[in-house]
């Protein structure tokens, strides 16, 4: 199955001879946490405004699955865990290759770890000093674990262990999840009530639970598959870094995305494609759509040089951190209110949109002044 997918990058090991930055990866990220920064109210708000099937049909793509099933909304944390690892062959293999210090590269792993969980910890609201309302796990937390891991699979595997280790937790959390049995529900139970990942949650991981009232959606042994994304995007960077052309690369991608989706889909009539679990079928559903992503930008940036278009979602990719977190401590739409206030209540059924809208240009006004000045939060 994974060997299918990754088969290029566990054949090609020949580094490309080019050091260029592949812009397609910023621009990529950035697209991505476009929708998770106002993106996505802009779509409900249009919807509203220009109730119409097609934009109604949108919206509702933006909002996540209850249970079972799939949204282009549920694929944009997986997206931007499949790009921390997309990023760790040009990063940590290529200092590896030039012979860099292992037990630095491993520190900055740990710094990273320790401080990706900080911020998590942060956005959650960690000085509101609540701590019985305090969430111990979420977005920046699962991010921090699967990069830690992936990183450590990456440093001490050539690519076919790295494939063979991405199988493996993939096997390993359907087997745990379908074998082992939940009280009061038995084994291989993947329902909201009665699925192990769930119950591990109430036994183990205080609440509150975000998001449905069983478990937590970043909850404890769901960290695990985590990393299996976090992997695919490591395997598509080998891909990307091979000497192959980069047509060849594209097709490579697409073949990779296309036989992802296949078996995800495949694996699903036994274990559901269910994102608040992060199932197997899930990561590899989700990893299918990542990669055709991946190779839908790449093309369009990297291979076709069209490069102006993606200038929006550059800044925001750039500094994608920077944004999550400031959208937690400040509100961009109060700026974006300094220069609608005063038409904003003559515009109907449009306020609203408007309103989103002005947030989400001072938003990105914000990360374009630190573009600029080259700031970018590095962690």
């Amino acid at each position: 199955m994974n060997e299918t997918t990754a088969s290029p990058a566990a054949t090609v090991s020949k580094p490309s001879p080019t050091g260029n930055r592949i812009a397609s990866i910023d621009a990529l990220r950035g697209f991505d946490m476009f929708w998770i920064t106002g993106g996505d109210a802009l779509m409900y708000h249009l919807s509203r405004a220009v109730p119409v099937p097609l934009t109604l049909a949108l919206a509702g793509q933006f909002r996540h699955v209850e249970w079972e099933g799939f949204h282009f909304y549920d694929l944009i944390f997986p997206l931007f865990v499949f790009i921390v690892g997309l990023v760790l062959p040009f990063s940590l293999t290529r200092r590896l290759e030039a012979g860099g210090n292992r037990k630095e590269l491993y520190k900055h792993a740990v710094r990273r770890l320790l401080l990706l969980f900080f911020l998590g910890m942060l956005a959650n609201g960690l000085l509101d000093l609540n701590f019985p309302e305090l969430r111990i796990l979420g977005v920046l937390q699962r991010i921090a674990i699967a990069y830690f891991f992936a990183t450590l699979l990456v440093m001490n595997f050539k690519v076919r262990g790295q494939v063979a280790a991405t199988a493996l937790i993939l096997l390993g959390y359907w087997a745990v999840m379908a074998w082992v049995p939940v009280p009061g529900f038995g084994r291989g139970n993947f329902t909201m009530q009665g699925n192990l990942a769930a119950y591990i949650d109430q036994r183990f991981l205080p609440r509150p639970f975000c998001c449905y009232d069983f478990g937590d959606n970043e909850g404890i042994i769901s960290n695990i598959p985590a990393i299996a994304t976090c992997m695919l995007g490591a395997l598509a960077g080998h891909w990307l870094r091979t000497a192959y052309s980069q047509v060849r690369k594209v097709i490579g991608l697409v073949l990779a995305g296309v036989a992802c989706l296949g078996v995800g889909l495949l694996w699903s009539l036994a274990f559901p494609i269910v994102k608040n679990i992060w199932s197997s079928s899930f990561v590899l559903y989700a990893g299918g759509w990542s990669l055709l992503f991946l190779a839908l930008f790449y093309w369009i940036i990297d291979v076709l040089g069209y490069k102006k278009w993606a200038f929006v979602f550059t800044v925001i990719g750039t500094n994608s951190i920077t944004i999550y977190l400031a959208r937690h401590f400040f509100k961009f739409r109060d700026v974006g209110l300094i220069f609608t206030h005063g038409f904003i209540n003559y515009l109907g059924d449009w306020k609203p949109f408007t309103l989103e809208l002005g947030s989400v240009v001072a938003g990105w006004l914000f990360l374009y002044y630190l573009y600029r000045e080259k700031i970018f939060l590095r962690v």
